[in-house]
């Protein structure tokens, strides 16, 4: 034991001839620790080819490098290597050194001499870094807490970690170090890495129940603690006559999740302390709104720090106020357009028993506030009922009382309060009251004023929503600007829903619409046959939809038929074409149509208008969906033909009608395309051949590609017309070859079961072209008729003789 200068007090063993400080690339900090100057000692001579002794200590603000030193260094910069020069050899930085083969180990001349002198130089550098090492493991610490700042340290391992690191007091090796108020304990570890091993908590007791708190700004207490990651905790006992106010610094502060982590690693955690019960009021990140929590009676405030987190502050302070009769009061500043999510108490878990809580939002009275609740439950009450008020300046039925299941308000200018109260609970079955929402700030929009008028008031059985892009396989994330649909200035939503039988005046608080969108649905059925045959139902879409500035996502007409009864969908002048890899849709909309047996689904295709195919016949319920494609559709919208009614029953599952266009190919394939089609079922093609045309019928496959497990799969191919004779094909049969049709016919599929991993699809063509007349035959035409004409005109002859 020694003393320094000014009666410092010095520890011998880092004072000792040669010792260094620790070095300032190691991953902490230190307490800079007054040393006892080195005694002077004259340098010993140098021999030339010697390593020099090791220069003196640096001073603590001089590092040592952590890494090896070049093989030569200056004079003054750690040691230095003395190379002789042999006689009468010149050196120059030209000078090369070439050997063909090994040369001998003691062979003369400089190039020897320049490998040995590396050789040292690289052993000298790796002894140095070594040393440099062992200085690291034994960088020391002190730590001198004060007994009246009533603070204590624990120095602990990090949870599921090995011991591979231990920390050394005096001549004692420990995993776990306390030092308590009063203590002054200088440590070190045992490893160069103790951030990997090892945790800090820093607690400091404040008692404002017995006397006077130390109010103000909160400083991170003591100074030059070892870099791990540490936790500070304030734990504050006052009375519940009084509140604490917890006051932040800008960037302030923003709430996150349970499991959730802060970009930086920083976040604060606050718990209310209320007689023996502890309540979380959240986990909380930097850069957000909220700057200023009040809390009735005690807090346990913890700031959590990585072992590499610049921050020297605690960006917070604590002032008194007077009790709030709540249990907290959350304040958030919104001054430009954002968007903030907040939790109640102890989320996910339950809200305390008939508390009460407030979130205050400061807001410009320019800007536009708006309230989504997106995860919420509720308790089991016994008495009182759980709700939310609002308290907004200027409204004239302060507090509004909201459900949580109710839309809550939108458009709210300026600031308002938002208050969660809770219940009296069944004792038996309490159940949780837990709230998770969203406040959403935004600038007026120009057109909010503009109502646009949607009359439904003629409609039955349909619904419209208009929703956000996406909807609802889609959920936006909280940051994405929010349009919002209103059905009235305070009750708006991100998705609205209207029904049938009334007229709704609707306006958008939207920057851009073109992010919204429309789905319908209308339901159509018929009960007795006997009064819905007779009835056709055009598929269209209704006008109050279509004058809306919203593009229409999807219309959905479901249609439902009893047993024995069928659907019938026709197009009469559009007709419908069949969208095929071969031959695609283009258009700006098309149709999806799917029918719906009590076994299975049966997936018809997609079409679009411009083709081929008049009329769809189907048993069961089918679902037809209109999707749009772009803006298109509202020129296209005008000259839509589609329809249906109830027909009596068929005897295939599906059939289509189609009349081919003379100027180009139709291309028809099997339902369930690719998948193939459901086992036994059985499909029908009727194609109309025009007079003086003839059909050429062609497969784009040579068999059905299938193996039955059960059953046998066929193609039937037959024309109408008297005498003609059906072409039959089985799965295990090739498929007929391309063929002219001259009269009307039917193609029909039907499937067997078929083994795994085998799918019956089948894709055919039909081309049209005009009759070809032989030669021969018009000869044979005209040789008749002038044989008739010369035995009727002897016939007459002989009459008049």
């Amino acid at each position: 034991m020694c003393r320094g200068s000014a009666g410092v007090k010095c520890n011998s063993r880092n004072n000792t001839a040669g010792a260094s400080p620790p070095s300032a690339s190691l991953p902490w900090t230190t307490t800079p620790h007054r040393r006892c100057p080195p005694t002077a000692e004259p340098a010993p001579p140098r021999r030339v080819g010697a390593v020099a002794a090791p220069a003196a200590a640096p001073s603590p603000a001089q590092p040592i490098p952590s890494h090896p030193l070049p093989a030569a260094q200056e004079e003054g910069e750690g040691f230095h290597l003395a190379r002789p020069a042999p006689p009468g050899a010149r050196w120059s930085r030209k000078l090369r050194c070439r050997r063909r083969g090994p040369a001998p180990a003691s062979a003369p001349g400089p190039c020897g001499e320049m490998a040995a002198g590396r050789a040292l130089a690289a052993l000298l550098a790796a002894l140095l870094a070594a040393s440099a090492q062992l200085l690291q493991r034994e960088a020391s610490f002190t730590i001198a807490l004060r007994t009246v700042d009533n603070v204590t340290v624990m120095i602990k391992l990090r949870p599921g970690v090995l011991v591979g690191c231990q920390i050394r007091v005096k001549n004692f090796f420990r995993s776990e170090l306390k030092i308590k108020p009063g203590d002054n304990v200088t440590f070190t570890f045992t490893c160069s890495t103790p951030e990997k091993y090892f945790i800090m908590e820093i607690q400091k007791n404040i008692d404002c129940v017995s006397g006077p708190c130390p109010f103000g700004d909160v400083h991170l207490y003591p100074p030059g603690l070892p870099r791990l990651n540490r936790t500070f905790i304030w734990d504050v006992k006052a009375s519940t006559k009084a509140g604490l106010e917890l006051k932040f610094s800008t960037p302030w502060l923003r709430q996150i999740e349970p499991g959730e982590t802060c970009p930086d690693f920083v976040s604060y955690n606050i718990n209310s302390c209320i007689d023996k019960a502890t309540v979380s009021i959240g986990t909380f990140c930097r850069n957000g709104s909220v700057s200023r929590v009040k809390l009735l009676g005690g807090v346990i405030m913890a700031l959590h720090l990585p072992w590499n987190s610049p921050l020297t502050a605690s960006g917070f302070n604590i002032a008194n106020r007077a009790s709030i009769k709540r249990l907290c009061i959350i304040e958030s500043i919104l001054k430009e357009e954002s968007s903030i999510t907040l939790m109640s108490p102890n989320y996910p878990l339950g809200f305390p028993e008939d508390e009460l809580m407030t979130w205050q939002f400061v807001i410009p009275s320019s800007m536009r506030a708006s309230v989504f609740f997106h995860n919420y439950s509720l308790s089991n009450c016994e008495r009182k009922e759980e709700r939310v008020e609002y308290y907004i300046p200027g409204s004239l039925s302060n507090p509004e009382v909201f459900k949580l299941s109710d839309s809550q308000p939108a458009n709210i200018p300026g600031s308002f309060n938002l208050s969660l109260q809770g219940c009296d609970q069944d004792a038996q079955n309490p159940g949780i009251l837990r709230l998770l929402f969203q406040v959403v700030v935004q600038h007026p929009q120009v057109d909010e004023n503009v109502t646009h008028l949607v009359d439904l008031s003629k409609e039955s059985n349909m619904t419209v929503t208009i929703h956000f892009e996406g909807w609802p396989s889609r959920i936006p994330v909280m940051s994405e600007p929010i349009c919002l649909i209103c059905k009235d200035p305070r009750t708006c939503d991100r998705v609205l829903t209207l029904v049938s039988g009334a007229v709704y005046k609707i306006s958008f608080l939207c920057k851009d619409l073109s992010r919204l969108r429309i789905t319908a649905e209308k339901g159509i059925s018929c009960v007795d046959l006997r009064w819905c045959q007779r009835k056709i139902y055009s598929l269209l879409v209704p006008k109050a939809i279509t004058q809306l500035p919203i593009q229409l996502h999807k219309f959905i007409w479901k249609l439902l038929a009893p047993d024995l009864i069928n659907i019938e969908i026709t197009s009469p002048s559009l007709k419908l074409q069949q969208h095929v890899p071969e031959q695609r849709c283009n258009t700006s909309y098309s149709y999806s149509i799917v029918g719906a047996t009590p076994e299975t689904e049966l997936n018809v295709g997609v079409f679009c208008p411009g083709g081929s195919v008049e009329k769809i016949q189907m048993r069961n319920n089918v679902t037809i969906s209109l999707k749009t494609f772009g803006k298109g559709f509202l020129n296209e919208s005008k000259h839509q033909d589609l329809k249906m009614s109830f027909v009596p029953h068929i005897k295939d599952e599906c059939s289509f009608t189609v009349s081919p266009d003379p100027k180009a190919k139709v291309y028809l394939q099997t339902p369930n395309w690719p998948y193939g089609l459901p086992p036994y079922v059985s499909i029908s093609w009727y194609v109309v051949v025009p007079n003086k045309q003839v059909a050429r019928l062609g497969f784009s496959k040579d068999r059905m590609g299938i193996a039955c497990e059960t059953g046998r799969a066929y193609v039937n191919i037959k024309e109408e017309t008297a005498g003609a004779e059906e072409t039959v094909r089985r799965e295990d049969e090739p498929l007929p070859e391309p063929r002219n049709m001259y009269h009307d016919f039917w193609v029909n599929v039907s499937n067997c079961k078929p083994v795994d991993k085998t799918q019956l699809t089948l894709q055919f063509r039909v081309t049209l072209a005009d009759k070809q007349i032989d030669l021969g035959v018009i000869l044979a035409v005209v040789a008749g008729a002038g044989v008739l004409a010369a035995i009727g005109l002897t016939v007459c002859c002989v009459k008049k003789k």
